[in-house]
């Protein structure tokens, strides 16, 4: 037989027979320790910002201890703060969690607007939670002095104080709001919702996977938020709760418009109006310089005692108030938009 022609020929096989696809390579068991399907899983990323921030902050407070020291704890210390502390305090900060969050998208190799700063009609949103913030407070502070709760005092400042006092409040309440939002609402948030997003979808299957990472980051994140005031002077139970479900209103404006512009105005306004505005306690803080002297009356539970407004129940009210502000007000972002 003629072996090219017969149609046997090994070698003919071989040059029509298609090869065989090479299997995808395996990565090693190292890699999958540390990443995911979308990149460095969230629990080493949450390690390496809280890690970074960490080290930077302290190393911001000993250099600043060196250049100023702080006064002895014998001297005598006041309860109100200073424009100036909370200028650079604030602003440091702010700026050192930006920083830890540039670092940490470099390393995702995401854009840095996915941790909450981006989103669309930021000017709009931020200047929209700038005028619900005071109005809201005013209606709350409204509320306490219609029903005897709040007995204004004097006017402390006068002229061109009030516009200079009043200009460097807002500045420094801008700073507190940008440092807390992004704080906590930012990084910290996205991750934590995207690794539990993971493992919703891992153990239940369900097309809510980001939905339910969002809010239990969301209820966590509250929790710490309304626990980080205990320490602050003259705070009470009242007070934790309501900065705990004020951060829970704020992570709903979040959701409904995927960046922290709305609640970063929302909150530099509320606490503006608080401090200056009204020359109420913020959480059990005043603040040198304010326009006006007040002072509470009545039961603590009611009056906000020496928490201020946001220690009485009515808060309950005007941040449910505010929810339904949100929900009213703020058209619900696309998906790719949110931080979910």
């Amino acid at each position: 037989m003629n072996s090219e022609t017969d149609g046997l020929s090994p070698y003919r096989d071989a040059t029509l027979t298609p090869a065989e696809p090479m299997p995808p390579k395996q990565p090693s068991a190292l890699r999958r320790i540390f990443v995911g399907k979308d990149g460095l899983r969230a629990g080493w990323s949450l390690l390496i910002f809280i890690a970074l921030l960490a080290t930077m902050l302290f190393c911001a407070t000993v250099i600043g201890h060196k250049i100023h020291p702080p006064a002895p704890k014998t001297a005598k210390t006041t309860s109100e703060m200073t424009a100036t502390s909370a200028l650079i305090g604030e602003a440091i900060s702010f700026l050192l969690t930006v920083l830890a969050t540039w670092i940490m998208s470099k390393i995702e190799r995401r854009p840095n607007s996915v941790y909450g700063l981006g989103g669309s009609r930021k000017l709009l949103h931020f200047f929209a939670g700038l005028g619900w913030g005071v109005t809201c407070l005013s209606l709350l502070v409204l509320t306490l002095w219609k029903a005897g709760l709040l007995v204004f005092d004097s006017r402390l400042i006068f002229g061109s104080a009030i516009l200079r006092y009043g200009a460097i409040w807002l500045l420094g309440f801008l700073l507190v709001g940008l440092l807390e939002e992004y704080l906590t609402r930012g990084y910290l948030q996205y991750t934590l919702a995207r690794g539990l997003a993971g493992v919703y979808q891992w153990a239940f299957k369900t097309r809510r996977s980001k939905a339910l990472g969002f809010w239990t980051a969301a209820v966590i994140f509250s929790i710490l938020f309304g626990l980080g005031h205990s320490g602050n002077p003259g705070e009470s139970p009242i007070g934790l709760l309501s900065a705990g479900l004020a951060a829970m209103v704020f992570c709903f404006s979040l959701w409904r418009t995927g960046s922290l512009w709305w609640a970063i105005g929302f909150h530099a306004s509320w606490d503006w109006a608080q401090s200056f505005l009204y020359g109420v306690a913020d959480s059990g803080i005043m603040v040198q310089h304010r326009l006006l002297a007040t002072h509470p009356v009545g039961k603590p539970i009611l009056s906000g005692g020496t928490t201020g407004p946001e220690g009485s129940i009515f808060i309950v009210a005007i941040l449910a108030l505010v929810s339904f502000i949100i929900l009213f007000t703020l058209p619900r972002a696309r998906q790719d938009d949110t931080t979910s």
